[in-house]
């Protein structure tokens, strides 16, 4: 079954919560926590998260693009994230695998997230405890960007490894997702899709939502 998260990147965050309602027919909520540091650009913290967990009953998938996340965990799996991605780039391997039994601790599921300049190898030291391996198809900064088609190779050795050592773990992409793309992604093995354009932007959210289920 595929899954789909909409992005509140895309979202109208005046009005947070009614954006939040309009995609409550999805599974996930994807929530993207960006430090101006890791990427270029500066979104949300705890304080969001905390207000999002109040007005919504959603699965809350919580996409770190910080540097050393490690530092972070515990506060927002305090906020109510239910899952929280971390990028290999981020920080040392050590410290991956330290912010992951910190998630451990923290009653959260786990998952790890890879640029397209990661190759997808990057996940093996991690993989038997993963929830989730999140696969950008964009570079990861900015929403509204245009898929990248080699990364479809990523998705598709991230899948591999899933299967022989993890079949419970989920695959995620990310970027550039929309009812054009979405078939060559899944096709590739991912079963949790990203997108926010794609789905903010359409005059029917919920049909938005369907047709990327496929």
């Amino acid at each position: 079954m595929i899954k789909v998260a909409p992005s509140i990147l895309s979202a109208d965050f005046v009005n947070l919560e009614r954006d939040i309602q309009k995609v409550s027919s999805a599974d996930y909520l994807h929530v993207d926590v960006m430090d101006g540091c890791f990427v270029p650009n500066i979104t949300i913290g705890v304080p969001v998260v905390q207000s999002i967990r109040r007005c919504t009953g959603m699965f809350l998938d919580v996409h770190l693009m910080i540097d050393k996340p490690l530092r972070y965990i515990e506060d927002f799996a305090g906020a109510g994230a239910d899952l929280l991605s971390i990028h290999l780039e981020a920080d040392h391997p050590s410290r991956i695998a330290q912010a992951l039994a910190e998630m451990g601790r923290c009653g959260v599921k786990k998952a790890v997230a890879l640029r397209p300049i990661t190759s997808a190898s990057a996940i093996l030291p991690y993989i038997e405890q993963l929830d989730l391996v999140l696969v950008m198809t964009v570079e990861p900064g900015f929403g509204g960007q245009a898929f990248l088609e080699s990364q479809l190779e990523t998705v598709r050795q991230v899948r591999a490894m899933i299967e022989k050592y993890n079949p419970a773990c989920e695959l995620e992409v990310d970027g550039g997702i929309s009812p054009k793309t979405a078939p060559a992604v899944t096709a590739a093995g991912a079963n949790v899709l990203v997108a926010g354009s794609a789905i903010y932007g359409a005059e029917d959210i919920p049909g938005a939502i369907r047709a990327l289920r496929g």
